[in-house]
């Protein structure tokens, strides 16, 4: 009998190498590239509302920039300083003196601050009754505040209201009223436009 019929065949080394050539992390991009929830869109940007649609209330209203808050108060400035020396000449003129004086110089101080801003608005085609409401919306906010100042600063010192219209103290008077006033409307003026009320108003008209 044939020995060799008998030996054992030597066994194959079993290879302990991973099989394959596929680089390592394959298997976790194979698991991310078949994960739907990796590719569906959040449901939650549906539901969020886009900022593009909604643009913000505010962003026609023109910037409040302090140089447009002092031209506004300019304005206002102009009418009150007619009115109160219109107003201070009447009364002198009728003989009036002290609180009659004052209500028609304030009155009058409103109605030129109205017709200076109805003026500008009626030449770019508004009519009468328009251009009254724009002035109303515009000036009487600005107007009732410096004329508070001016007057309280005229009555505070003592003879400026009893002085007529040749005596210095009442126009020196009248001119650190108006300084006081001015400095004191100019912010209220540039709080008004940033949130598109007073001369904000007018400028909507005149672009």
């Amino acid at each position: 009998m044939d020995h060799a019929d008998h030996e054992p065949q030597d066994a194959e080394p079993q290879s302990h190498e991973p099989q394959g050539n596929e680089p390592h992390g394959s298997e976790s991009n194979r698991h991310e590239a078949h994960d739907p929830e990796s590719h569906d869109p959040d449901p939650r940007e549906d539901r969020e509302p886009s900022r593009s649609n909604h643009p913000d209330p505010h962003s026609d209203h023109p910037p409040a920039t302090w140089s447009m808050a002092v031209s506004a108060t300019l304005h206002c400035l102009t009418g009150c300083a007619i009115g109160e020396v219109l107003g201070m000449v009447i009364g002198t003129a009728l003989g009036w003196h002290g609180a009659a004086t004052i209500v028609l110089a304030i009155a009058l101080a409103f109605v030129f601050g109205y017709a200076l801003t109805m003026r500008g608005v009626m030449r770019v085609g508004l009519t009468f009754r328009q251009a009254l409401k724009v002035a109303l919306a515009a000036d009487t906010l600005s107007i009732a505040v410096m004329e508070i100042v001016d007057n309280a600063f005229m009555l505070a010192i003592p003879g400026a209201m009893d002085a007529g219209l040749a005596d210095p103290r009442f126009w020196i008077s009248l001119a650190a009223a108006l300084a006081l006033a001015f400095v004191i409307t100019v912010p209220v003026n540039r709080w008004l436009i940033g949130r598109g009320k007073g001369h904000a108003v007018v400028h909507q008209h005149h672009h």
